[in-house]
């Protein structure tokens, strides 16, 4: 046997091996969603758009596409997902300040505006994720409604 033959087969059985283990899964129930549905109380267009474009890796409720089965990608969704979770998290809302609530809704418009949200690889497998004009300006009106209602919010002394 050939050392690339060698090593190719070497690789064939980590590969393999690599299968049996993965992250853990962000598998969060939908009631974790209730405090950050209740709080900016999203029209059902919104609604359905959150779902279908967000919830994936802004929420603690994943749906897994079956390529997650698969190591290495596995480990590359789980990183998206714990990166999207730091920047805007749903299912934590409770526990953020209404400055913090209102400077993620900033960004959120930011974002969607530019079309940056959701990303372009997320976008590649989830084609339904792709926003088109009409539903970006449902996200924005939204979003811009529910930081003026953190305008009027008490502020902490």
């Amino acid at each position: 046997m050939t050392v690339l033959k060698k090593v190719l087969f070497g690789v064939l059985i980590v590969f393999g091996i690599a299968q049996f283990f993965g992250p853990d899964k962000n598998e969060g129930q939908m009631a974790s969603m209730n405090a950050f549905l209740e709080d900016t109380n999203p029209p059902e267009d919104v609604r359905l758009i959150l779902q279908k474009t967000c919830y994936d890796c802004h929420s603690d409720v994943t749906e897994y596409p079956w390529y997650n089965h698969i190591t290495p990608i596995n480990y590359w969704l789980a990183g998206h997902v714990k990166d999207g979770k730091k920047h805007f998290n749903m299912s934590n809302w409770a526990g953020n300040s209404i400055k913090r609530k209102d400077h993620k809704f900033e960004e959120l418009i930011e974002m969607v505006e530019d079309k940056t949200m959701p990303l372009n690889s997320y976008i590649w497998t989830h084609s339904e994720a792709k926003l088109t004009d009409d539903q970006i300006k449902s996200v924005i009106d939204w979003a811009n409604l529910v930081r003026i209602k953190y305008s009027f919010a008490p502020k902490p002394e």
